[in-house]
């Protein structure tokens, strides 16, 4: 429900316009006068205002600039019994939504109404769209492994070298990727990415190199690899020690010769691509152990970069989960809020098995199941969201000892009804079952032993989505 501020110093017009405006199921609060009004808005959240332009105090016009001073996107509907065109216009220039006259025509107040809110969402989610598909997140921490890595990102990324990134799941190698492209002389042009242990190893090959129609039984039309679509731009090859040695071969020859050749086709395609790796896994002892091409381990890693364990930069965690806390409230729409400082030792006192992706995670779930001040007590309950964890001194220990979360470890009394709980447990559940089998959906599905389609459809129905490293 849309929730709507009058500011108004005319009993009568307060009281008509709120009767209205209530009427259409909109929640209504009022203030006589600019100064109190501009208070409320400082401190609660409206979708609208509708304010009068001569007032006692403060006139309507100050109360406009200062509001929007402080909440640029809330929609004014400026109100005057004595609107002249000019009044108009100077309104619309200080950025009020609209204008309208004393005694407003009721079908007019309703269909302005409702555009200024349609505008205001449309205003909220375009920018939540756009911090979410056109900022690469920053490279968080200050420990000494993490500056090395944004010193050899600054020196490596305008050169034409191949990096291969090393480092555990949920690390941050995909970040890095991302910023060696940012940085690069390619930025420009597309970043193209490939989970190479998502796509089947019959697969594999139409997935890189693009097939012809007929090439195969499925194959019912002519596609375009990834190798073409990132012409011009970086290819980044995540989790490359899953590729099967077939398509190694030809990824091997891509890289030597800078031509490729579709599925069941027999032209040769020139393609310009500067190729990023990255893997979970001991790239030499694949090699030893006959899955990994030692030729193609040497013309990807002409540098390479090791992202640390969150494990071993905790000194990073408090800028890390400061920031997160900040994204996630800004995308969910709420105020922002306090970790205490027992509640950072406890985070940094975690194993954190998942790495940085967990930490998120964890973040997430904090926000959503505490209160205004996330403590340590919030930390240990929720650390594991399918039963008690240990953490260290932070859990209050004399000697620093284990200390064993209490049980339940949820709070249940965070739940409206049953069913709340059991989409919040289910949501957790698959979520974690995706994050070990690195989103790999066919996997998860026979691990969890459900139809594949019945996982994607609680994958769309809890908007679950792979987290970027």
């Amino acid at each position: 429900m849309a929730k709507l501020l009058i500011i108004d110093d005319e009993r009568a017009i307060r009281s008509t316009l709120r009767e209205i405006l209530e009427y259409e199921n909109y929640e209504v609060e009022d203030i006589d006068n600019g100064v109190d009004g501009l208070e409320l808005i400082k401190k609660k959240k409206y979708d609208l205002v509708l304010c009068d332009i001569k007032m006692n105090k403060m006139d309507g016009m100050e109360v406009l600039e200062q509001a929007l001073a402080y909440s640029p996107d809330l929609p004014f509907i400026m109100i005057s019994g004595h609107g002249t065109v000019e009044t108009a216009i100077e309104a619309s220039k200080k950025g009020a939504f609209d204008f309208i006259s004393k005694p407003p025509d009721l079908n007019r107040l309703l269909i302005t109404v409702r555009n200024a809110l349609d505008r205001g969402t449309l205003v909220t989610e375009t920018k939540v769209l756009k911090r979410k598909v056109s900022k690469t997140r920053d490279i968080l921490g200050s420990s000494e492994n993490i500056n090395k890595i944004k010193e050899t990102i600054e020196r490596v990324a305008p050169t034409e070298a191949r990096v291969l990134i090393t480092g555990a799941n949920g690390s941050g190698k995909e970040l890095v990727a991302r910023w060696l492209h940012e940085k690069s002389n390619r930025a420009d042009s597309p970043l193209i990415e490939v989970n190479c242990a998502a796509i089947p190893s019959e697969l594999i090959e139409s997935e890189l190199f693009g097939h012809e129609k007929g090439s195969f039984t499925s194959a019912v039309k002519q596609r375009i690899g990834k190798f073409e679509l990132a012409n011009g731009g970086t290819l980044f090859l995540d989790e490359i020690g899953d590729m099967s040695l077939s398509a190694q071969a030809k990824v091997l020859r891509a890289l030597q010769e800078h031509k490729i050749t579709r599925v069941g086709g027999e032209k040769e395609l020139e393609v310009n691509v500067r190729v990023l790796a990255a893997t979970n896994k001991n790239l030499l002892k694949e090699i030893e152990d006959g899955n990994f091409r030692m030729d193609l381990y040497h013309r990807l890693n002409v540098i390479n970069i090791h992202v640390p364990h969150l494990s071993e930069r905790i000194d990073d965690i408090p800028e890390i989960a400061q920031s997160f806390l900040e994204e996630i409230c800004k995308e969910y729409g709420m105020p922002i809020k306090k970790i205490s400082d027992s509640a950072m030792t406890a985070l940094q006192s975690l194993p954190w098995t998942g790495n940085v992706r967990e930490l998120h995670n964890m973040i997430e779930r904090l926000i959503i199941l505490s209160d205004k001040t996330i403590t340590d007590h919030d930390v240990t309950v929720f650390a594991n969201p399918s039963g008690g964890t240990n953490i260290g001194a932070a859990g209050g220990t004399p000697n620093g000892s284990a200390h064993t979360a209490p049980s339940p470890a949820l709070a249940y009394d965070k739940f409206n009804n049953f069913q709340d709980y059991k989409d919040y447990a289910e949501k957790e559940f698959i979520k974690f079952k995706l994050e070990k089998n690195n989103w790999n959906v066919s996997k998860t599905a026979d691990d969890i032993d459900i139809q594949r389609s019945h996982l994607y459809s609680k994958i769309e129905k809890f908007g679950l989505k792979r987290s970027a490293e």
